[in-house]
């Protein structure tokens, strides 16, 4: 009996092993597609926002015509989309080696203007939550990183149709960056730290030239110094404030002052190029 239940048991084996043979295998019908229909097709996910599915047959092009004009056009696409995805990791590992691999082709300045965006969304998601957090516990790493991408692009393509968007961009950042520090030395004031608050506020003034912040900066100078009872410098801080800001709100004292600087950005914001 014992015999005949394990002669069951290897039949049934045996005819599941041979089951298995008979039944067609599940096979990727892009892999002979054409690089014009894969090309076109990863397109169309692109147009419906399916950036995952639009990724995958992108790199599906690039592996099976590695030396096509299409690959290379499919890697630019591939960094676009994980941008579009919001994947910034992926984008900017996508961008830096289109640089690396193709440091002279003729669209590499769309890339340095990419690498900058993806940074510079990234900076902004920072500034829209900073009020409500405690500013030295934050560095805006994305900040330097969007402005040091943008200033590469314009200082190594000039003439580049991104150039103009870019400049604006940097300009925005400049403040940023000025911002921060008067962000910083006003959380240095409100707690007695004037010393501390007078250095972040001189750095702001030293280093950004023509950020709006550096306004704000003079002015957390001259309550600082008053704080600390150094009258002189105070009146030097002053005079500074007064010369170059003759009509600035901080020299009226019942004037009220916006603390939301950086919302004047999702105003005034040039829209993301389009390929």
């Amino acid at each position: 009996m014992q015999k005949k239940l394990l002669v069951v048991v290897a039949m049934s084996a045996l005819l599941g092993l041979s089951g298995c043979g008979l039944l067609p295998e599940k096979t990727d019908e892009t892999a002979k597609w054409s690089a014009e229909k894969l090309y076109a097709e990863a397109r169309e996910e692109m147009s419906g926002a399916h950036y995952e599915a639009a990724i995958k047959l992108f790199q599906r092009l690039e592996a099976n015509y590695p030396f096509g004009t299409y690959a290379t056009q499919a890697q630019m696409e591939i960094a676009y989309a994980h941008y579009k995805a919001q994947d910034q990791g992926e984008a900017l590992a996508a961008v830096e080696r289109f640089i690396k691999l193709h440091p002279n082709h003729p669209q590499v300045d769309y890339m340095y203007y990419l690498r900058g965006l993806i940074n510079f969304n990234d900076q902004i998601g920072f500034l829209s939550v900073i009020y409500e957090q405690d500013p030295t516990e934050r560095d805006p790493k994305a900040t330097r990183e969007a402005f040091a991408a943008f200033k590469a692009l314009v200082d190594r393509f000039p003439n580049s149709k991104y150039a103009p968007d870019a400049i604006a961009r940097l300009n925005y950042l400049i403040n940023a960056m000025a911002s921060y520090e008067v962000h910083v030395a006003n959380y240095y004031y409100r707690r007695g730290a004037y010393i501390a608050a007078v250095n972040r506020a001189q750095n702001a003034v030293a280093e950004y030239a023509g950020a709006p912040a550096r306004e704000e900066a003079l002015f957390i100078m001259v309550r600082s110094y008053d704080s600390l009872g150094m009258l002189s410098l105070r009146d030097d801080a002053q005079r500074v404030l007064t010369l170059n800001y003759p009509n600035s709100r901080f020299l009226n004292p019942n004037a009220r002052v916006d603390a939301r600087w950086w919302q004047f950005w999702a105003k005034s914001a040039p829209k993301d190029a389009i390929k």
